[in-house]
């Protein structure tokens, strides 16, 4: 086995893109948080972007590696070190057999993604990787990881094996048990913002609520509460009232969608969220900002700005495009082009 976890760290688990297809049955979409992290720390290590890899909430793991490896770490500033020497994140790093890996608890952020070359191999479940902890299933047996769990890597792509190679020339020449790439993804390309400005659309009910609720909504931040989790964000601020009693049907809810209880707080459903819900929607995040709400954590504010549907899509449209190039770069800086 690649890697050995000596300690677990808070809440890390095994994460891919998500369960799609099977929410008719009421099984969630589940998958990694912060996307964007876990997709350009996949590119990172010659990766496609769904490949599985570890996420890692507030405090990290420490983990010895077993075979040399080579791997990135996007998203939450977590410190992370290889037998006490600091490795930076966003750039492809190989590390020698015997290397015990440590993460700390992060600096800023809430989540960070460690991928390996060939992604972790466990098992599939109704096609897909990630971990289920609420029902049990997928990643590793279904839960959080533990102290003395092992897992493995899948076959690397050609272009992980000429990364990989590369570093480990570098390496060896220069006498180390590790060594990263020199360029690497720019910190500008994570929308991590201190103060988070979070773009949504109007809601299904938006018109239900009253005009003091509206208003409110975008004009005063809200704080994180602690009862918050990778199924939703329960946040504390204005209370949102209807302008009059709402009997609603359960609908079909995505990640992004606000929802309001009866107590007027709302809540930010995220990628564990349920199926279905019956709470009035006040808002939708842009799936564009997703990865700025993953790297919350209970306490931090977030204001939320209105933006229409195809401000929305240009926004993603830009993003997509940027990963593009950015995955042309790697590819370019690794020789294959």
């Amino acid at each position: 086995m690649s890697i050995e976890l000596l300690a677990p760290g808070l809440y890390t688990t095994v994460q891919d893109l998500g369960r799609y297809g099977y929410q008719r049955y009421g099984v969630i979409v589940g998958g990694a948080m912060d996307t964007l992290a876990m997709r350009l720390a996949n590119l990172l290590v010659g990766n496609e972007p769904n490949a599985a890899v570890l996420e890692l909430t507030v405090k990290g793991p420490v983990l010895l590696v077993h075979q040399d490896l080579l791997l990135a770490v996007c998203g939450a500033d977590m410190q992370p070190t290889v037998d006490g020497v600091r490795i930076r994140r966003n750039r492809p790093v190989w590390v020698k057999k015997g290397s015990t890996l440590t993460f700390a608890h992060a600096r800023t952020g809430c989540r960070a993604y460690l991928a390996v070359a060939g992604g972790w191999d466990v098992p599939l479940v109704m096609d897909s990787r990630s971990t289920n902890v609420r029902a049990g299933f997928g990643g590793a047996e279904g839960r959080t990881l533990r102290a003395k769990d092992r897992l493995q890597p899948g076959k690397p792509s050609e272009l992980g094996l000429l990364l990989g190679e590369q570093l480990k020339a570098k390496s060896k020449a220069r006498n180390a048990d590790c060594c990263e790439m020199d360029w690497f993804v720019p910190f500008h390309v994570f929308p991590y913002p201190k103060e988070a400005v979070v773009r949504v659309m109007r809601g299904e009910e938006f018109a239900y609520f009253s005009e003091a609720s509206r208003r409110q909504f975008f004009a005063t931040p809200y704080r994180l509460a602690a009862q918050s989790d990778r199924m939703g964000y329960r946040l504390d601020g204005p209370e949102l009232a209807l302008e009059s009693p709402l009997e609603l049907i359960s609908a079909a809810v995505s990640a992004g969608t606000i929802q309001v209880p009866p107590n007027g707080q709302p809540i930010m459903l995220l990628a564990d969220r349920q199926t279905v819900g019956g709470y009035p929607k006040i808002a939708h995040v842009a799936t564009v900002d997703l990865p700025i709400v993953a790297q919350l954590r209970p306490g931090d504010r977030v204001q939320f700005q209105e933006v229409s549907l195809r401000e929305a899509q240009q926004a993603l449209y830009k993003q997509e495009s940027e990963l593009r190039q950015i995955r042309l770069g790697i590819e370019i800086n690794a020789g294959r082009r």
